[in-house]
């Protein structure tokens, strides 16, 4: 792979420059004031402030990716949405279900494989063929949701909302080519940010909200 190459891979960038996506870079900020808002509110909570610096690093390595638009970026941009959904699906598991810590190692580590391996049929959905391979997140957090309905409902439609959120959010990712027109050359890709920032934040405040929900009924509560 030659990490210097150009890639022209959204409806907004015309050509080669740091600013031939002035709209999609820009809205990368959105990932980094979600971020910045809830470290704060996180205080006490090793994973979610871990989930916040991740959530930064998206915004950066996004950003990166709709400037320079190179293969390297692109690396920069998709390893940090990996690391997040990864240390989530551990928190989720430990902390929502209460699972030993060689289980919540394991399903983060089984969801890699699992999604390559959905990712083709996945690719023959309608509208979202663009976006498979963020279709098994989505799932998850929905099973997630259901697997907690009974047990933590406050956490489980939070979970669901959260879901709800990313699906709307990659609809606007996978229409991006063909709105190009409609949208006189700007796309849709640029909602993917904003609506990806304001989810990625909620589930964070849905581990903060579950946490401290778990903290006062065992006495204690979380300092704010």
């Amino acid at each position: 792979m030659d990490l210097m190459a150009q890639v022209d891979a959204y409806c907004e960038r015309l050509g080669p420059g740091l600013w031939a996506e002035p709209v999609n870079a820009l809205t990368n900020l959105a990932f980094i004031a979600v971020a910045a808002a809830l470290w704060r509110p996180c205080r006490g909570l090793p994973l979610a402030r871990l989930l916040c610096c991740v959530l930064f690093g998206i915004g950066v390595g996004s950003g990166l990716f709709h400037t320079v638009a190179t293969a390297w970026a692109g690396i920069a941009d998709t390893l940090p949405i990996l690391i997040f959904i990864l240390i989530y699906i551990f928190a989720a598991t430990r902390h929502f279900f209460e699972a030993r810590v060689w289980v919540a190692v394991m399903i983060p580590a089984l969801f890699l494989p699992v999604s390559s391996m959905l990712t083709p049929l996945l690719r023959l959905v309608p509208l979202y063929g663009a976006s498979a391979a963020y279709l098994p997140v989505p799932i998850l957090i929905f099973t997630y949701a259901a697997l907690l309905a009974k047990r933590a409902p406050g956490t489980a439609w939070r979970l669901a909302l959260g879901a709800g959120i990313l699906m709307l959010s990659l609809t606007f990712r996978s229409l991006d080519a063909s709105l190009c027109d409609a949208t006189e050359g700007l796309g849709t890709h640029f909602l993917w940010h904003i609506l990806n920032a304001i989810m990625l934040g909620w589930m964070i405040w849905t581990y903060r909200f579950h946490m401290q929900t778990r903290h006062m009924l065992a006495g204690g509560a979380l300092r704010r």
